[in-house]
């Protein structure tokens, strides 16, 4: 059995999520292994698994806010809103100014509301909204709220009728870029599209700390206690607490210890017991770690 943790993939492009992870089920010899979150094939940069037991902590990391380093091209719209579609206008943006560029991502700035891209994973009764759009029915998804939270120009680049420029975002998760760069387009009068996207961070988990898809067999795991702790406030327990906890009982007034919650909790051995949260004076687990995969 593979160890459990939480592994950390450099995603290259042209691969789908899913490949990622049917080359970790073969090279840790388990299918238990869950995502926090995909890429498009387009894409690079950090993927979030869960191995074994750690893959009940994907559900604390699934609405984590991410960062994403970005290529926006102004003056060519495509149907998928990124370069894997298809251009259906082009417009010259020779003309646009650094500070009204500059302006009109002010106003994609902070809470904004957004229509995620027609070609997104999203299901509209059912099927994903891309299977509907590449069999041609009409696709009409609903707006939703997302936070930007940094969204900065790092260079700009005039190419004859094009401009290309390279951001940094900063934002909630259920946050489209290709979103941002058609609105960004649209709100310029000149189109736009993603021709580059790479995801550098999930929460407190940067790019920086994963291994490549070739190094996945024998690349370190974030055991299930540093990842849990990573993402949630620590609450530390007794043994006889943690048995307790592991057996289903509560821990009568323990809450005036608990700030935070969700919150995990983590025996004298440095071992992930589960996450807990307050029930009145008490507290209560409300999800348990396997023994063996506690880590």
């Amino acid at each position: 059995m593979a160890a459990p943790g939480i592994l950390l993939v450099d995603k290259p492009g042209g691969m789908t999520s899913h490949d990622v992870v049917a080359r970790a089920r073969r090279a840790l010899g388990t299918r238990k292994i869950g995502h926090a979150g995909t890429l498009d094939p387009m894409a690079t940069g950090l993927l979030v698994l869960g191995v074994e037991g750690a893959t009940r902590l994907l559900t604390f990391m699934v609405g984590l806010d991410k960062t994403y380093e970005a290529t926006i091209r102004l003056g060519v719209a495509t149907d998928t809103d990124d370069a894997d579609g298809e251009t259906v206008a082009v417009t010259d943006a020779s003309s646009l100014t650094s500070s009204r560029v500059t302006d009109e991502i002010a106003a994609l700035t902070g809470r904004i509301s957004q229509v995620p891209s027609t070609y997104s994973a999203i299901k509209v009764d059912g099927r994903r909204a891309y299977d509907l759009a590449r069999a041609g029915e009409q696709v009409e998804l609903k707006a939703r709220e997302v936070t930007v939270s940094r969204f900065d120009v790092r260079a700009e680049r005039h190419e004859g009728a094009v401009v290309d420029l390279d951001v940094v975002v900063d934002c909630s998760s259920g946050t489209y870029i290709r979103s941002l760069a058609r609105d960004l387009g649209a709100a310029l009068g000149v189109g736009g599209h993603l021709t580059a996207l790479r995801r550098t961070r999930i929460g407190p988990f940067e790019v920086t700390q994963a291994a490549s898809v070739e190094e996945i067999d024998g690349a370190p795991l974030v055991g299930p206690g540093a990842a849990a702790t990573a993402v949630l406030s620590r609450f530390d327990v007794t043994a006889e607490e943690a048995r307790d906890l592991r057996h289903g009982k509560r821990l009568p007034g323990a809450a005036v210890r608990l700030g935070s919650q969700p919150a995990a909790a983590i025996d004298p051995d440095g071992a992930l017991v589960g996450v807990v949260e307050k029930r009145g004076d008490d507290v209560k687990s409300s999800m348990n770690m396997p023994e063996e995969a506690s880590r």
